[in-house]
């Protein structure tokens, strides 16, 4: 049977999502407690929504494994409740269902939604695990007005780090810059995928031009770019939170795994 668990941590302690030997990471730490509370020979194995780096915060990550055990719906209920005692601090299991049949935590879902926040001037210290500092004052309509070059499917190669036998082409739904409440600016930004650094390398690009020290047309030509381009900058992990993950209607769950299997080009509708 797979179960499906809705995860959030403040990545600030872990080295990643992914299980590294000898280093403290979420999926390693879920993997141990999940093991430890059903009594399991060894661990089990956790697959993710969407892998995130050293440093990188989650409010709305996903993941799901399987389990030969009787009773799925009490295990999912004793599985929540032990957890919710067992785990340290800065990772919490939200919830524990039952997965509809199709259903695959990394490849059913149809969009990740990030957010990254950037404070360029005197903020609350408390939010510094979750904010990053910059130099210089952000125009946010310029960030806003920039931004837009970067919506739908392009090769985002300019932008990411290369991956041996992955494609950089990624389709990006939704791109906003607001400054909030508190002072701080916010990028979210969602797509149906993100390659590796995409997202930091993408606001790295944002405030080069929010800052004046680029324009909107050298943003917008990053997508001609056949290579990373050296000059976007990749901004530090801790204004990263995957804050939500997005899936269709549980009968499109199984078609949508197998289409995202298949290997994009810029040719799709």
């Amino acid at each position: 049977m797979r179960y499906r668990l809705d995860i959030g941590y403040d990545g600030t302690a872990f080295h990643g999502w992914a299980a590294q030997t000898g280093l403290r990471t979420v999926q390693g730490e879920l993997e141990t407690w999940l093991g430890r509370v059903l009594r399991l020979p060894g661990p089990p194995v956790l697959v993710c929504a969407g892998r995130t780096d050293a440093g990188v915060h989650a409010r709305g990550q996903v993941a799901h494994l399987d389990l030969d055990l009787p009773g799925p719906d009490e295990v999912a209920g004793t599985l929540a409740r032990r957890l919710r005692r067992a785990l340290p601090d800065d990772v919490v299991v939200h919830r524990v269902t039952v997965a509809p049949e199709g259903f695959d935590a990394r490849f059913s879902a149809i969009w990740r939604r990030y957010a990254y926040r950037l404070a360029d001037r005197a903020s609350d210290p408390l939010l510094r695990h979750t904010t990053t500092t910059i130099r210089g004052e952000l125009d946010v309509e310029r960030m806003a007005a920039a931004g837009n070059a970067l919506l739908g499917l392009h090769d985002f190669v300019a932008f990411c780090r290369a991956r041996e036998g992955a494609t950089s082409i990624r389709h990006v739904q939704g791109l906003q810059v607001e400054r909030l409440a508190d002072g701080r600016v916010e990028v979210g930004i969602r797509a149906d995928a993100f390659c590796h650094s995409m997202v930091r390398s993408v606001v790295g690009a944002l405030v080069e031009v929010g800052t004046g020290r680029r324009d909107a047309a050298w943003l917008a030509h990053l997508l001609d770019a056949p290579v990373r381009a050296t000059e976007v900058p990749v901004l530090p992990a801790r204004g990263l939170v995957l804050e939500e993950v997005g899936y269709p209607p549980d009968d499109q769950l199984a078609a949508r795994a197998r289409e995202a299997r298949a290997r994009r080009t810029l040719e799709e509708p």
